[in-house]
């Protein structure tokens, strides 16, 4: 146990989960080989560390059969310096993972040698079909309820699966990555296209998949929804869980590829340039996987093999909790002041719309929850950014299991409950929900804010309080030992949540 400024903390656990062990995997990639460090392994995944190194394993690996050996020595020279990250961050379990490149190489028992002598753990070399399986898995572990195909695009392969329920089938892989591709094509989009066409044509993907989603997964399409985002004047620059209709999709990759230099795109200069010269390779081939398949849809998946591998070793149970629940929980024990209280806020939030009849839908009532448990992770801000810096964390924090009207309405709640209904802070994320949405979260937020003055955030004092309706008039009944509660502060308050919730008058009452 190490002292800072007469604090007693423990360097290598600070900020993090009481107990937490962490777990990492080594993703050995055709186009990089990356590191991921998990806080521990549970349903929601926070990465305490993330890197990648660029090294082109796969590189001529279609034409030679051979994986190269500046390619192989410059990835075990990133997999040193990953193994004592991993022995600095002291984590329990490395699993170390290789995909395509390696799988394809008639040279990978070297190689696979090299690994495990550095990281001390087994390399297990994915089949295609066990790629797509992880692949699928996550795309489900990140975007609960997702059914349709799922693709995850890496630098040596495609691989292809289909999700119903939860579960998948039919895995297939494709000598369809981008390394390979560019390989193939002679380093041109147009041709890269037509030899996509040709290939898929032997799946089962033609017009088996009309009006379906896409899920799309792998670093190349990541960049690609990034550039999209830019392109079409987004306001969420956050890949996860990004839905675009297909034919808009198409197009832009049809732009892509016809483009003689993605300079020309703003945002390129967002793409890191190892990906750069494969973007119009993964444009080519998402967009005809999104016309042979006839989707409705593409939804972007920032979480892949890496996460879907944690998530299969999940029991049945642990499969079955709510990531994004169980985020914003983690994050309330970590930032609130006593996370207890925001169980008191579930409760206190509810009474008032069952009392008012107030109609909640079972996802509503989900990002309700989670509203309460984030209320008070902006208390250590500075109260004229608290509001600000509350939205950023729940609109570009790195929780799972939302989509993006549900990150625009947590991040519209926060405003309210920081800064007020005059609050400007998250308006440029209200246009990605409904209307609907928006007058929910102002109701929540305003909510919020008749109940931070009554407890000061400490647990106890919401369960004695409750509301009563009578007509047009919004009462909140004090025990008559918190009679004291009642003020003008507490009041102005109360008047503008109820004229939120449609009340013509409202009054604190003893009783």
């Amino acid at each position: 146990m190490n002292q800072f400024w007469g604090v007693d903390a423990d360097p290598t656990a600070q900020g993090r989960i009481k107990g937490a062990k962490p777990v990492a995997v080594l993703d050995i990639g055709s186009n990089s080989v990356r590191l991921v460090v998990y806080e521990r392994h549970a349903r929601a995944l926070t990465p305490l560390y993330n890197e990648k190194s660029a090294c082109a394993l796969g590189r001529g690996v279609g034409q030679t059969g051979r994986l190269a050996e500046a390619n192989m020595k410059q990835a075990l020279g990133a997999i040193q310096r990953f193994d004592l990250v991993a022995r600095m961050m002291r984590v329990g379990k490395v699993h170390v993972l290789a995909t395509s490149a390696v799988r394809d190489a008639a040279n990978r028992q070297d190689f696979v040698d090299a690994v495990e002598a550095l990281m001390d753990s087994k390399v297990q070399v994915l089949s295609g079909e066990q790629e797509a399986h992880y692949a699928a898995l996550g795309a489900v572990a990140g975007i609960p309820g997702f059914s349709g195909i799922v693709g995850d695009l890496g630098g040596g392969s495609l691989e292809l699966s289909r999700i119903t329920d939860g579960s998948d089938t039919d895995g297939a892989s494709f000598e369809l990555g981008v390394i390979r591709l560019q390989d193939d094509s002679g380093g041109s989009p147009a041709q890269a296209a037509g030899i996509v066409r040709e290939r898929l044509q032997k799946s089962a993907l033609p017009g088996a998949a009309k009006g379906a989603s896409f899920a799309a997964i792998g670093g190349t399409w990541r960049s690609l929804a990034k550039l999209h985002q830019i392109a079409r004047g987004y306001p969420l620059h956050m890949v996860q869980n990004y839905v675009v209709p297909a034919d808009d999709m198409i197009a832009f990759c049809q732009e892509i590829t016809g483009a003689a230099s993605l300079k020309a795109y703003r945002g390129a200069e967002h793409v890191s340039s190892s990906r750069r010269e494969l973007v119009p390779f993964g444009a080519a081939v998402l967009a005809e996987v999104l016309k042979a398949g006839q989707f409705a849809n593409v939804v972007f998946s920032a979480l892949g093999v890496r996460e879907g591998y944690l998530y299969g070793m999940l029991d049945k149970r642990e499969r079955a909790i709510d990531p994004l629940i169980q985020g914003a929980e983690e994050l309330s024990v970590l930032r609130s002041r006593s996370p207890a209280h925001a169980s008191d806020l579930v409760e206190f939030t509810g009474q008032f719309l069952d009392v008012s009849s107030t109609a909640e839908t079972r996802e509503q009532q989900r990002l309700r929850i989670v509203a309460c448990l984030l209320a008070d992770i902006g208390w250590r801000s500075h109260p004229d950014y608290r509001g600000p810096q509350s939205v950023d964390a729940v609109a570009y924090g790195s929780l799972t299991g939302v989509d993006h009207p549900g990150r625009s309405f947590l991040a519209q709640v926060m405003a309210v409950r920081y800064d007020g209904l005059k609050s400007k802070a998250a308006a440029p994320l209200a246009g990605l929900g409904t209307a609907e949405l928006t007058a929910r979260a102002r109701l929540i937020g305003a909510l919020f804010r008749v109940a931070y003055p009554m407890t000061a955030a400490m647990p106890g004092i919401l369960p004695r309080i409750r509301f009563e309706v009578a007509g047009n008039k919004l009462s909140l009944i004090l025990p008559r030992d918190l009679a004291f509660l009642d003020g003008e502060h507490l009041q102005g308050r109360l008047d503008q949540f109820a004229g939120v919730a449609g009340f013509k008058t409202s009054a604190v009452r003893v009783g």
